[in-house]
């Protein structure tokens, strides 16, 4: 079992950035791949960026390639998405996600078993 808890979102200009974090708490963090998606209001949920289990592999989107850094911390239980260069479109609620296939960096809903809440982030204009 393990349970995600998102922090770090809020309100932005464009052009800015934020961090978001990704606590999560059981004994298999390490052991699991880990990813971001986000949903906007009338949107389905989308795929943002992956971590494998290391953190040896990682894959992004293409609306966020080059902006968004995903990164974890194995000893502190902890997920990153480190968001620069912000545009009003990546406005959505943002979750992360666990796969326990953790060899695999997955782009699928369906692959990843656990969820967090999510965190809010708002790009103004």
């Amino acid at each position: 079992q393990v349970q995600l808890v998102e922090s770090g979102g809020g309100l932005v200009q464009a052009g800015g950035s934020l961090r978001l974090s990704c606590a999560a708490s059981g004994r298999t963090f390490s052991s699991c791949a880990m990813g971001w998606f986000r949903q906007a209001p009338g949107n389905e949920r989308q795929f943002v960026a992956a971590i494998s289990r290391s953190g040896g592999n990682t894959y992004y989107a293409d609306s966020v390639k080059g902006r968004f850094t995903i990164s974890r911390d194995n000893a502190k239980n902890t997920v990153y998405l480190q968001m620069n260069s912000l545009k009003p479109e990546d406005t959505a609620v943002y979750y992360c996600a666990a796969d326990l296939a953790g060899w695999r960096t997955s782009t699928l809903r369906r692959n990843y078993e656990y969820w967090g809440q999510g965190t809010q982030v708002t790009v103004s204009s």
